[in-house]
């Protein structure tokens, strides 16, 4: 699951998960995108750049 906010810094980031990985997958370049978002300290950029959505694995097993 996504983090709703970073967990260092505090700062909201699930309104950026889907703009993120829809201008990745148009094949620009992550940093660019994560600047454009504004996202500047690194314990944001980590935190969108490592976190995998799993939500649709856990739905399969939801009886």
């Amino acid at each position: 699951m996504r983090p709703v906010r970073c967990f260092t810094c505090g700062k909201l980031l699930a309104d950026k998960y889907d703009k993120f990985e829809e201008r990745v997958k148009r094949g620009e370049d992550p940093a660019r995108v994560l600047d454009d978002l504004g996202l500047k300290r690194y314990c944001c950029r980590t935190a969108v750049l490592t976190s995998v959505d799993f939500s649709d694995e856990i739905a399969k097993f939801k009886k």
